[in-house]
C-alpha cells in the first residue's frame, strides 16, 4: 500500500458529495466539514431559503456548491434529482422527520410520510448511487439514531421504526456491495443540539411540559460525558467515514452519543 500523509488521507479534493437535510443541523455541519476538506457539494433540503444561506456561507471554501429543493417523500423528485447532479463519490443520507406522536394516534398517512422520508428515500438514494457506480464504488453514510437501538423518549415509535430500518438497510448493502468497492456505514447520533432540539426544549419550557422537561433532564444525567453534543461533532465523524482515513470500515454503526448507549 502506498503511504499517504495525513493531509492526503483526510482530503476530499476532487470528489463530489451529495448531502440530504443540508439546510440545518447535522447536515449543514457535514457540508461545512466536507467543503473544508475540498469536496464539491450537491446539497438537498425541502427548505430552499435556508439552503441559499448555506451556499453563501460555504463560498469561502472555493468549492462548487449546487443546491436542490427536493421533497424526499416523493420518489419522482428523487429520480429527477439524480438526473441533475452528475457523478457522485460520496452520498450522505441525513434528512429525516422527527415528530412526536402518541403510538395510539398514529394513522396510515402519518406513518407512510415518516417512512417515505426517513427510510424509503434512503433506499432510493442508495439505489441511484450504487447503479451509477457499480464499476467504481463509492462511500455512503446513512444517519440513523440511538433511539432506534435504545428507545428513550416517548411517542417516537414511528421514528424508531424508520431508523432501525436505516440500520438494517445499511448493513445489508455493505455486505452485498463491499465487493464492488462500496463502503457503506451508519452514523448513530444522540443528544445533539440541533435547531430542532433547541426548539423542542423551548416549547417544553414555555408550555410547562413537565414530562418533556423531565425526559430531557433524565437523558442528560445519563450521558457519561455530562453534556449534549454539537452538530459539528457528528460532522467530524462523517468526514472520517468519507475520507481515506476509514478505507477498511464498512457495515459499521458508529455512535456519536456522548456515551449514552454504554450507560
Amino acid at each position: 500500500m502506498v503511504y499517504k500523509s495525513l493531509i492526503e488521507l483526510i482530503s476530499l479534493k476532487g470528489r463530489k458529495a451529495l448531502i440530504t437535510g443540508a439546510a440545518m443541523g447535522i447536515g449543514k455541519a457535514i457540508a461545512f466539514r466536507f467543503a473544508e476538506a475540498g469536496a464539491d457539494l450537491e446539497l438537498v433540503d425541502i427548505n430552499y431559503e435556508k439552503l441559499l444561506e448555506v451556499k453563501e456561507q460555504l463560498s469561502k471554501y472555493g468549492v462548487e456548491v449546487n443546491i436542490h429543493r427536493v421533497d424526499l417523500g416523493n420518489k419522482a423528485e428523487i429520480d429527477a434529482l439524480w438526473n441533475k447532479v452528475g457523478d457522485i463519490d460520496i452520498l450522505v443520507n441525513n434528512a429525516g422527520i422527527y415528530v412526536f406522536r402518541d403510538t395510539l394516534e398514529i394513522d396510515e398517512d402519518f406513518l407512510e410520510k415518516v417512512m417515505q422520508v426517513n427510510l424509503y428515500s434512503v433506499l432510493w438514494m442508495c439505489q441511484h448511487m450504487i447503479r451509477r457506480r457499480l464499476d467504481k464504488g463509492g462511500v455512503i453514510i446513512n444517519v440513523a439514531s440511538i433511539e432506534a437501538i435504545m428507545p428513550f423518549a416517548k411517542n417516537l415509535v414511528h421514528y424508531d421504526m424508520s431508523k432501525i430500518g436505516v440500520i438494517g438497510l445499511t448493513r445489508t448493502l455493505a455486505r452485498e456491495y463491499g465487493g464492488r468497492g462500496f463502503r457503506i456505514n451508519a452514523l448513530v447520533p444522540g443528544g445533539i443540539e440541533t435547531e430542532g432540539v433547541k426548539k423542542l426544549r423551548k416549547k417544553a419550557v414555555m408550555g410547562l411540559r413537565i414530562d418533556m422537561i423531565k425526559t430531557a433532564y433524565d437523558f442528560k444525567t445519563r450521558l457519561p460525558l455530562g453534556r449534549f453534543g454539537e452538530p459539528d461533532e457528528v460532522a467530524r465523524v462523517a468526514l472520517f467515514l468519507a475520507s481515506d482515513l476509514s478505507t477498511y470500515i464498512t457495515g459499521a454503526l458508529i455512535p456519536v452519543d456522548g456515551g449514552f448507549l454504554s450507560s
